[in-house]
């Protein structure tokens, strides 16, 4: 039930409460981060199939749902939350908050939690895939239009997005065709670079953040509260999701697949897009994506497993259940 990359992460913020870098070794680990990235977003490139990702728009229905539910449904949510502050969430917390609402969906554990409950995996398969594809370009525009001035954008901002982000993923999509193999091939020993790219993110940014003094902005109880709103904003989504799905008229299979990829966001995709956007506030906006990525494990691994054990359309037998463990990778 606990994904043992989250553990390593919140161990990472404990190391940089401790000993956060600093003077010529934060420059050092600054540098570093902008190269990881960099190489993170090219690891991106080459393992997604732009051709595959367009080949599953044929179910166009099902695509534009799941990525309504990623791009518009969970912005506006996130908007909305803006009547919370500053009574509930603290104004340096908000802009972390309404990031999560923009990052993309994930692959790898909302395919493995639509394979439990018996949907359409190749549904989510490429849902997932192209949400991450928009999601490279979508998602610091959107960013740059609904967070703006507290979120620390300018010019300078956004060619760092392009430098740092799209142009790396770019390239490992333009040189997909002769890698691409290669990176199948040793996908389990990269997966390390990811792992360790995503934790020397959160290192720079947390540790700028306590050098900063950010972390006198937030008392306990405001953690607290973010929590109860992380918990709902998850809630309402899945809600939405199997509400929504249904008056849309679509299948049983179809419908696990866009609960499961319409209600998720990517933790390893939103962590460096925030190092890049949000630069010395950093800390605060990937504390709530952090939050939100173990709650959506936890519940979405609970429906999986109770889903699986239900009766076949139109069986009164019970479903076998199923030992896959639903745990998302950090590259996804």
């Amino acid at each position: 039930m606990i994904d043992p990359f989250i553990v390593l992460l919140f161990a990472t913020v404990g190391l940089a409460a401790l000993f956060p870098a600093s003077g010529r070794v934060a420059d050092g680990v600054d540098d570093a981060t902008v190269g990881i990235i960099g190489l993170l977003f090219f690891l991106y490139g080459t393992r997604l199939s732009t051709r595959e990702a367009m080949d599953g728009l044929r179910h166009w229905r099902l695509h534009l749902t799941i990525i309504a539910c990623t791009f518009v449904v969970f912005p506006l949510l996130g908007l909305a939350a803006r009547g919370l502050v500053p009574w509930l969430v603290s104004d340096p917390l908000y802009p972390g908050l309404l990031f999560l609402c923009l990052v993309p969906s994930t692959v790898q554990s909302s395919i493995a939690f639509t394979s439990i409950a018996r949907g359409n995996v190749a549904g989510a398969i490429a849902a997932g895939s192209f949400s991450s594809l928009l999601g490279v370009i979508v998602t610091p525009l959107l960013a740059a239009g609904l967070i703006g001035a507290s979120g620390g954008f300018s010019p300078d901002t956004l060619l760092a997005i392009g430098g740092q982000l799209l142009l790396p993923f770019v390239l490992g999509q333009l040189l997909r065709r002769w890698i691409g193999g290669f990176v199948k091939r040793h996908r389990r020993v990269l997966s390390l670079v990811d792992r360790g790219s995503v934790l020397v993110v959160v290192y720079a940014a947390f540790s700028e953040g306590m050098t900063q003094g950010v972390w006198g902005e937030v008392s306990w109880r405001r953690l607290v509260a973010l929590f109860g709103v992380l918990v709902v904003l998850l809630a309402v989504m899945l809600l939405l999701t199997t509400w929504g799905s249904r008056r849309l008229g679509f299948e049983r299979d179809d419908r696990v697949a866009i609960v499961f990829a319409g209600s998720k966001k990517s933790l390893a995709a939103g962590l460096p897009m925030a190092g890049v956007i949000f630069q010395g506030q950093a800390a605060m906006a990937v504390l709530p994506l952090m939050i939100f990525h173990q709650l959506q494990l936890i519940v979405c691994a609970f429906i999986a497993r109770r889903w699986a054990r239900l009766p076949a359309p139109g069986s009164k037998e019970p479903r076998p259940t199923t030992t896959v463990v639903a745990q998302e990778p950090a590259h996804r």
